[in-house]
Parts: C-alpha cells; sequence; structure tokens
C-alpha cells in the first residue's frame, strides 16, 4: 500500500533554488559531486534549532556550574548534548515523514480544547523564552558598547528585525546568516579556550567520570540537563523539514533523513562544544582563581578584566551578543510555527516579534535583574517542555503516519527514557525554583 503523506496547508512551496536541485540530484543518486558537496544542500536546519541550546540561559547555569564545580559537572554537557541529537533528529524526521510540522499533527490528531490549551501553553512559553533571548542579547550590546540596557533593547528589536527581513529570499539566506552567528560564537569560545588556558587532562577526566559533590551539584546538573531540550524548537525544527525538500518516494526519505542526521549531529556537536567551553572557561577562570560566587552574567563579564584582560572579556560579550540576537530570531520564527499550527491563523512576522519583545522592554524598563529574570523564564520553560517532547515521541512512533520513517523500537524506548529523565529533572528543578523565590 502506498504511503499516505501529508502536506503542510500553512507551508510555503518548496523553494527551485540552486540547494534544491542539488539537494534532489543527490536524492535521486545523479549527482556526481563530492561527499562535502553532496553533504552541503542538506545543511541548514539543525544549525538553526542549535542556537537554542547556546542562547543566554545556558550562560548563566554553565558559568555558575564551572566557578562553582570546576570541572566536574562537564560529563553533564556532554551527555546532554546526546540527548539533544536524539530529540532533535525525531522533530526533523516527523517533518519529512508527514509533511507537517508538531504543532499541525497536534491539531489533526488531538481533541480541539487539548489544542487550544496547548497552544496558549506554548504562546506564553514563546514570551517566556524570547525575555530570556532578549535580554541576553541587551546585555551584549550593553556589555561591549556601554549602551543603556533600555537603548540596547531597542537596538536589539531593530535588529531582529532585520535579519527576520532575510526569509524573504527564501531559507537559505536566513540559514545562512544564523549559521554565522554559530560560527561567531564557536570562534569566540575557542579564543576563551586560548586566553584561558584549561587543563586538558583534567577536563578528558571528568568527562568520562560521572560524579557529583553534594546536593547543589545536583541541583546545577538538573538545571544543565532540565534546559537541554527547548520547546519551541522541537515545533520549530519539524516545521525547518517539512518543506524544504520534500520527496514521497521511500528510498529517497530514508535517504534524506541520513543527510538529516548528519546535519543535527554536526549542529549538535558545535552547541556541545560551545556549552562545554563556556563551564571549562568558567573553571579554569574563576574556580581556579578562587572566584567561586559568579552570580549573573554581569559578574562574569566584569571578573574576566582583571583576570585574563579586557580582550577577553570583549570576546565573551561579542558571544553573548551573537547568542542573543540570532536565539530571538529563532524565538519569533518558533512563536509563528506554534500559531500557524494550532490555529491555522498566520500573522506577520513583525507583528509576531512586536508582540513577544514588548514583556522584554517592560522588564528592562522596569530595571528587574535581568540575570533573575533568566532563571523565572527557564522555569516556564520547564513547564511547557512536556507537552512537546511527549507528543513528539508518541507520533513518530505510528507507522500509519511515518511510514518507512518510523521510529525503531529501541529509538522509542530511547526517548521515551529521555523524555522521562529530562521531565522529572525539569520538575525537580521547577520546585527547587519556586520553594526558593
Amino acid at each position: 500500500m502506498a504511503q499516505i503523506v501529508h502536506t503542510s496547508d500553512i507551508s510555503t512551496p518548496t523553494e527551485e533554488t540552486d540547494t534544491t536541485k542539488a539537494a534532489y540530484a543527490v536524492l535521486q543518486g545523479t549527482s556526481k559531486q563530492g561527499l562535502l558537496a553532496r553533504i552541503l544542500p542538506f545543511i541548514g536546519p539543525a544549525f538553526i534549532a542549535c542556537i537554542a541550546y547556546m542562547d543566554p540561559g545556558n550562560f548563566a547555569t554553565n558559568i555558575s556550574a564551572g566557578a562553582r564545580y570546576g570541572y566536574l559537572l562537564i560529563w553533564v554537557i556532554l551527555a546532554s548534548n546526546l540527548m539533544a541529537m536524539l530529540i532533535q533528529s525525531l522533530s526533523a524526521k516527523l517533518g519529512i515523514a508527514t509533511g507537517m510540522n508538531l504543532a499541525e499533527v497536534c491539531r489533526e490528531r488531538f481533541p480541539r480544547p487539548i489544542v487550544i490549551g496547548m497552544w496558549v501553553i506554548m504562546e506564553i512559553m514563546a514570551m517566556a523564552t524570547d525575555l530570556a533571548e532578549f535580554l541576553g542579547a541587551a546585555l551584549g550590546f550593553n556589555l561591549l558598547f556601554g549602551i543603556p540596557l533600555f537603548a540596547a533593547g531597542i537596538l536589539t528589536a531593530i535588529t531582529t528585525f532585520l535579519i527576520l527581513s532575510l526569509e524573504k529570499r527564501g531559507f537559505r539566506p536566513l540559514e545562512a546568516v544564523i549559521t554565522g552567528f554559530v560560527g561567531v560564537i564557536a570562534v569566540c569560545y575557542v579564543i576563551e579556550m586560548f586566553f584561558a588556558k584549561p587543563d586538558w587532562g583534567q577536563v578528558v577526566y571528568y568527562a568520562v567520570h560521572p560524579q557529583f559533590a553534594g546536593a547543589e551539584s545536583v541541583l546545577l546538573a538538573a538545571g544543565i540537563l532540565g534546559a537541554t531540550v527547548m520547546p519551541h524548537v522541537i515545533f520549530l525544527h519539524s516545521a525547518l523539514t517539512q518543506g524544504r525538500i520534500v520527496t514521497r518516494d521511500p528510498l529517497q526519505m530514508k535517504r534524506l533523513f541520513r543527510f538529516e542526521l548528519i546535519d543535527v549531529v554536526v549542529a549538535m556537536g558545535i552547541a556541545g562544544f560551545v556549552n562545554a567551553a563556556m563551564l571549562i572557561m568558567a573553571a579554569q577562570v574563576f574556580y581556579g582563581s578562587g572566584v567561586s560566587s559568579v552570580g549573573s552574567i554581569e559578574e562574569a563579564y566584569k571578573t574576566l578584566v582583571p583576570l585574563l584582560g579586557g580582550a577577553a572579556s570583549a570576546v565573551f560579550a561579542i558571544s553573548l551578543l551573537a547568542s542573543g540576537l540570532s536565539s530571538a530570531t529563532v524565538g519569533t520564527m518558533a512563536g509563528q510555527v506554534i500559531m500557524q499550527g494550532f490555529l491555522h491563523r498566520r500573522i506577520s512576522v513583525w507583528l509576531r516579534r512586536l508582540v513577544t519583545m514588548l514583556p522584554s522592554l517592560i522588564v528592562i524598563y522596569l530595571g528587574f535583574d535581568p540575570t533573575r529574570v533568566l532563571v523565572l523564564s527557564q522555569v516556564v520553560l520547564s513547564f511547557a517542555l512536556p507537552f512537546a517532547v511527549v507528543p513528539l515521541i508518541l507520533f513518530t512512533r505510528r507507522r500509519d503516519l511515518m511510514g518507512v520513517l518510523v521510529n525503531h523500537r529501541v529509538t522509542t524506548i530511547a526517548a521515551a527514557i529521555v523524555a522521562a529523565l529530562i521531565i522529572v529533572l525539569n520538575m525537580f528543578l521547577l520546585y527547587e525554583t519556586v520553594k526558593g523565590i
């Protein structure tokens, strides 16, 4: 029986560009190019998604872990990254197999009241996500150029509008810009490693010897692991693959998914390197110098100046700015997907940008502590996470939806274990955070 695959009723048609033509040649086996050239047309969606794994919220958690416990929790970042690869690969696979994104599948398969409830939760989540990312970019402008925080927030809004305008030119220019930001962040942390001169023997030791140092280290590990999978990019990643390169041939679909797996592994690998580098830098610079009470991003920046010099602190601020701008852009894209998918309604990306950034500007204007707000925004994300991960696993295990790309039983079991672990740790983190308020 031929596989029935749904085509998104809100996605734009696949663009006939040089990129897609090259991709179809590879899938059909007619491409004569080398291996790297055959891979390149499929690289992009995971690089957009991976920005969420090194957004400003990760900066505070990783720096705090390194400053307080040295290299102790580096293994948590490595384990978290493997989990991220699994979940994001399922999201990419859902888009390829069904021609729909996760929100659309939820709208089609769940009762209307549940769909509306999920939409409300995800809209709140989108605002919380944007809060962290917008604040991070504003902090980056503030630290790098000395611009007052509110003016930096306005500048962040203008810059993200300009980046989002690239969508009109097709998927490739926006992918290129976001990938460029990923590269900037990665290069910044390569430079930070040069300044910090970490003990690589200790890094390797703690990477392969899981351990804790008391209840507080467990809580920090929960914070790192609990923030691993961001709900908004689970929805977004499926949307990025649903209409980018479309094929209904079972063999070509399998081949397409294998290339998307390469995209996921490379992009999430870079994100894992950046997160590990954040912790390693903090461990070497702060913990190694006896400065274990780094409680905010601003403190980390200011403390780097006397310890490593102005150049190192400037590189740190540049990485924060690149992270904030790119993740704010990705957050807006995810918000669009969520509304279109759950409600089958489309609003201007400019209006979406204005709505999601208003809470951020209000927070900045009222003078709230940015780092504290970042922490609280992660609590909201923790609450929203099950509403993305659980449906994803339920849908990708169904042969009537996924066809030849249905999960292997081992994949489903592994994903269920990962989801349960992440959800439990998120709920633990949520409890501890609320208790401490």
